[in-house]
């Protein structure tokens, strides 16, 4: 009997590293691509990476938008990612303030992990923010960057 391969991630967080962070973005119209998400996330899956995005969106619980508008906004981003090649496995999101889900505590990473089978250690977090990057080495990522000035110029 062999042992069943588990996957490789790429985790991404959402505001200022797939989109230019404007603060508590929630609509479709102030949602503007980072230069080279897709095509960063297009080399990960022809690496075999399943892309996974990882976000605190604390606008719902300060009341600035709600579940509703935020996953309509997450439907519209993962169907574009899908029309460039590089379809989005899941994303999970913490609307508190505070808990085990929110960043830089690792609950998200380790829901995907549970849920998909994901072998940490071979996997790959990006975000733009030093909690983004604490939150997985916390949850055994292997490999965490932050993003900077030179983009998406990192290895996989």
């Amino acid at each position: 009997m062999t042992a069943r391969r588990r996957r490789k991630a790429l985790f991404l967080d959402r505001d200022g590293t797939i989109n230019v962070d404007y603060g508590y973005v929630h609509e479709k119209e102030r949602f503007e691509f980072l230069p080279g998400i897709f095509d960063f996330c297009r080399r990960a899956v022809g690496l075999g990476y399943s892309i996974f995005v990882i976000t605190n969106q604390s606008g719902i619980a300060r009341g600035m938008f709600g579940e509703r508008e935020y996953a309509s906004l997450t439907r519209w981003m993962k169907r574009r990612f899908a029309a460039e090649g590089c379809p989005i496995t899941a994303v999970y999101h913490c609307p508190r303030l505070d808990g085990p889900d929110r960043k830089p505590a690792p609950g998200l990473f380790l829901r995907a992990c549970r849920r998909y089978g994901i072998d940490m250690a071979a996997s790959v977090s990006v975000g733009d923010k030093p909690r983004d990057v604490e939150a997985g080495k916390a949850a055994g990522v292997g490999r965490n960057y932050l993003l900077g000035e030179s983009g998406f110029d990192m290895p996989l």
